[in-house]
């Protein structure tokens, strides 16, 4: 690491080391904790009986620590590096990028102590209780001055695009957290919600699609806007379409949410809203799409022997899916036979496997030889290995949900001649149980991906530099 740091000396990197690594690691967890609860889906005797391993407990870890410790690891570490790089300035405070760090992973080690407890807010995404709230509040405060700080001291006039999606997402992200986590609490470990009944599912929504909006989008396309051109050795196709995307997608996201609550006490009004918008999100999702998938006009064949590569296009593949998968879903009558179906489970791995996921793997593995001084990563086959895993675990998993999900909403609305439901719920279940050993099969193969993608990152780091350069891997198409 001391090797990195003297030959780039005008960039903190080392923030940006620990956040590479995090994040395969807690990849490694979050996603092994997925592959189990699916298994309890199919075999439910793996609970153990034991409170803390069933599936009510361990699913929300499971989400919390896909998104904010997978996911939130790879936004640091490739936010940190590409404000320091377009700005050609060193972060704005290197004792700010510690504590963000390390505050990070004190909220990440609380949440995954807390939730198994069944200590939780009930609230999607935002499970934490309140004292771990606040401290999430503090430590997004300190990313966000340092950010922005690096932004301010910048030594180029122009501020690239990236860091426009990367600024979105935090400022957004920070004003959806406070709004949503405002409790009165009444012990250490328990709190009630400011709001009530419809407001607060209403308010709940708010944050919780747009944290997919801007957590899992916004800052995942700063991401594509730099690794795409970077890796493919291309401009960004269209640098106005860029801007026309960042300032529709911010726009338009945020009113979005009462899609997830159709059919409920929310006021019809509010509903038709957020299904109006989120029909109109389709196009500025799918003109960023295009944008960075066009990006490789003229390095198309780059494909066929860099799998870095694969992982950042096929990323924006599985993106242009979701994004158009989620607001056909917003549509009322499709969200009449999708809603509280496998098919929103399918929906949502397909986003946060297929793009959140592979575009942060593709990021990763672009960034760990620059990191830590090698001139490439140590194994490129292990790395084409990783990506056919990924690419056909996610390919299983999102298809079993899907066909499960139409399977069920179809049974749900059945009715017989005399008015009364043709299937019964349990009946429903066992139809869709196949489905499930599917989806953990697809899982399985996901981590497996990741397990090589640790132990070719940990040969990376190991390895003599030397070596790697003079002994440069053919990959075959």
């Amino acid at each position: 690491m001391s090797e990195a740091i003297q030959v780039h000396p005008e960039y903190n990197y080392k923030v940006v080391r620990q956040f590479a690594v995090m994040t395969v690691i807690w990849g490694i967890v979050g996603m092994s904790v997925g592959v189990l609860i699916a298994a309890q889906l199919y075999w439910p005797a793996l609970n153990f009986d034991t409170p803390w391993l069933t599936f009510s407990r361990l699913r929300p870890l499971h989400t919390n620590a896909v998104i904010f410790a997978f996911g939130g690891s790879a936004l640091f570490a490739t936010s940190f590096y590409v404000v320091q790089r377009t700005s050609n300035v060193r972060l704005f405070s290197d004792k700010l990028a510690s504590f963000t760090f390390w505050g990070w992973q004190l909220v990440i080690i609380l949440t995954a102590i807390t939730l198994p407890m069944g200590l939780t807010s009930t609230k999607e995404y935002g499970e934490m209780e309140w004292p771990i709230d606040i401290l999430i509040t503090i430590v997004w405060l300190a990313y966000l001055i340092n950010f922005f700080g690096t932004m301010v001291i910048r030594k180029v006039s122009h501020i690239y695009v990236a860091n426009w999606f990367f600024g979105a997402f935090i400022i957004t992200v920070a004003v959806l957290h406070i709004a949503n986590s405002m409790a009165i609490p009444v012990s250490l470990t328990k709190s009630y919600s400011i709001y009530a009944g419809a407001v607060d599912a209403m308010i709940q929504w708010w944050y919780g699609h747009n944290a997919v909006g801007f957590f899992l989008t916004a800052g995942f396309l700063g991401m594509m806007y730099y690794f795409v051109p970077k890796q493919a050795g291309r401009p960004v196709y269209s640098y106005r379409l860029s801007v026309v995307h960042f300032w529709a997608l911010i726009s338009l996201y945020i009113w979005a949410g009462p899609h997830h609550l159709h059919y409920t006490a929310l006021p019809d009004w509010t509903q038709s809203l957020g299904m109006a918008m989120s029909i109109i999100l389709f196009v500025p999702s799918w003109g960023g799409m295009i944008n960075g998938i066009m990006t490789l006009s003229g390095a198309w064949h780059k494909l066929r022997t860099d799998p870095i590569l694969r992982f950042l296009v096929v990323s924006l593949s599985f993106y242009g899916m979701s994004t158009f998968e989620g607001p056909m879903m917003a549509i009322k009558t499709v969200n009449a036979l999708s809603h509280y179906t496998d098919w929103t489970i399918g929906h949502v791995h397909s986003g946060a496997l297929g793009w959140v996921a592979m575009v942060s793997i593709g990021s990763i593995y672009h960034l760990i030889p620059i990191l830590f001084d090698k001139p490439r990563m140590y194994s490129i086959k292990l790395i084409n290995v990783h990506f056919w895993l990924a690419t056909v675990g996610v390919v299983l998993y999102i298809v079993a949900m899907w066909m499960s999900g139409v399977l069920q909403g179809l049974m749900w609305r059945a009715i017989n001649a005399d008015g009364t439901l043709t299937y019964s719920f349990v009946e429903s279940l066992e139809a869709s149980k196949p489905f499930y050993l599917v989806r953990f099969f697809g899982g399985v193969l996901v981590v497996a991906g990741m397990l090589i993608m640790a132990y070719n990152v940990y040969r990376t780091i190991k390895s003599d530099s030397e070596e790697l350069a003079i002994e440069p891997e053919v990959q075959p198409a």
